[in-house]
């Protein structure tokens, strides 16, 4: 650098890396709409490490929009470009492309189904490798889903399961509904969709099919088309089991799972461990302790339910 009359001034290494900001690549399969909600959760956790957008860390977006196929290419560009971490948001499909495209740069998953079993991570435990993060036990509560929408519709003989099958997980959470319906004698139906244009068929396939009640599989498009998705079951008056409290806010019947919000915020909490100089092999994947049954009561209404009393005592929310 040189000053006016020609003084040449050679900043030391230190003063000149303090000045460079840590720079998060967010790699989302979702849409920055679809995110809107949960992305103030992700920053409050790295508020809470002391990080904030803008001042002391810069965030490089990346929306795929539904296109899974758009993730490597992105994954790439942000691994090209040097980033401090990666956040890879939206199932699996995400921290795929990341670990594809860089086994040096850490990388941190947000809401994801087995992380072991897809080849994301070594254990829960000791995750080995340049990944970690957040698992939401999406495919693991699919029992449990299944006994609720049982209970709350013991007159359905059949249950119908709608899948997304663009995710590369779809098969292993297929299996898991139907060994779960098997094991206590439901007749189970199925149903795919790998795109928004496809939900229309696919709850026309479930009625033909007399599924009297239909239990959503775990999936970011089915996440970030939720209105959607609930306007097509209100218009075929089916009763569905969803994973997260924002579909049944957003008109659903009935959801159990764990707090999306709140893993969104320990993502921002993991990354800020990482930027202060944490390595992701040392940190666990995070798992969630608490599930919430929600209910809709205003949809059950609608669909001219009666939710059985024992169900409603044991919902963590009822939605009037």
């Amino acid at each position: 650098m040189t000053l006016a009359g020609g003084v040449a001034v050679t900043w030391p290494l230190g003063a000149l890396a303090q000045q460079t900001m840590p720079v998060i690549g967010f790699l989302g399969s979702q849409s920055r709409d679809t995110m809107g909600p949960v992305l103030p959760w992700f920053w409050r956790g790295l508020g809470e490490l002391g990080f904030t957008e803008g001042k002391n860390v810069r965030i490089e977006y990346r929306w795929a929009e539904d296109r899974y196929d758009r993730l490597p290419a992105m994954a790439a560009e942000l691994a090209r470009d040097n980033v401090t971490v990666i956040v890879a948001s939206g199932g699996n499909v995400s921290p795929l492309a990341a670990k594809a495209a860089t086994a040096k740069i850490p990388i941190v998953f947000t809401a994801v189904a087995d992380p072991v079993t897809g080849g994301l991570v070594e254990s829960l435990n000791r995750p080995g490798g340049n990944v970690t993060g957040i698992a939401l036990l999406t495919v693991e509560l699919d029992a449990k889903r299944l006994d609720l929408l049982r209970e709350m519709m013991p007159a359905a003989g059949v249950i119908g399961a709608l899948m997304d099958v663009s995710r590369p997980e779809a098969a292993t959470q297929l299996k898991s509904v139907q060994a779960a319906a098997q094991a206590v004698g439901q007749q189970l139906v199925v149903a795919s969709a790998g795109n928004e244009s496809d939900f229309d068929a696919a709850f026309e396939s479930l009625v033909r099919q007399r599924a009297g009640a239909v239990l959503v599989g775990a999936s970011p498009l089915f996440t970030s088309r939720r209105d959607h998705l609930i306007a097509v079951a209100t218009h075929h008056a089916m009763p569905t089991m969803f994973q997260f409290r924002e579909f049944t806010a957003a008109g659903g019947l009935v959801s159990y799972g764990a707090s999306l919000v709140e893993a969104y915020r320990q993502t921002g909490v993991y990354v800020g461990r990482i930027l202060r100089g944490e390595k992701p092999s040392e940190l666990p994947v995070m798992q969630p302790t608490k599930f919430e049954l929600v209910i809709n009561l205003k949809t059950a209404g609608t669909l001219g339910l009666i939710i059985p009393p024992r169900v409603l005592a044991i919902a963590d929310e009822v939605i009037e």
